[in-house]
């Protein structure tokens, strides 16, 4: 299951990703209808879910002040808001990469996507380790 945050509405990118994700695509507004969803909320919603990965361009806000868990993944893309729509695209790339290219490679990983490359950190090891520059 992709999870995408609800910054990310109107954009069209669940239909972009279904088109090549064989699982659900969501909005976290779908994980707990009808209120206000907190960052600090979101964990405890992806706790909920079997394995799935969050996806939001808030990185300033969960690139390293989210502790990674090994039952979800979090992709931050560190892109500006006019720029969200490559978002599908870039998360293909993203899970064709050999590092993270099955879904229980990704679980534990909180990941940053920017322009000069991917890096992430674990739940295990909070060291930042560089996958693509």
């Amino acid at each position: 299951m992709i999870v995408l945050d609800e910054q990310l509405l109107g954009r069209d990118l669940e239909d972009k990703i279904a088109r090549w994700y064989q699982g659900a695509v969501v909005f976290i507004t779908e994980l707990r209808p009808n209120s206000i969803i907190k960052d600090d909320a979101i964990p405890h919603l992806l706790h909920q879910q079997s394995e799935p990965t969050f996806v939001t361009i808030n990185e300033r806000d969960f690139w390293r002040k989210i502790q990674a868990h090994a039952d979800y993944c979090i992709v931050c893309f560190a892109l500006p808001d006019p720029r969200a729509r490559e978002i599908a695209d870039r998360l293909r790339e993203l899970f064709s990469l050999p590092l993270l290219n099955t879904k229980a490679q990704r679980m534990g990983k909180v990941i940053r996507v920017s322009d000069s490359g991917v890096s992430y950190y674990t739940a295990s090891d909070a060291t930042v380790r560089v996958v693509s520059p």
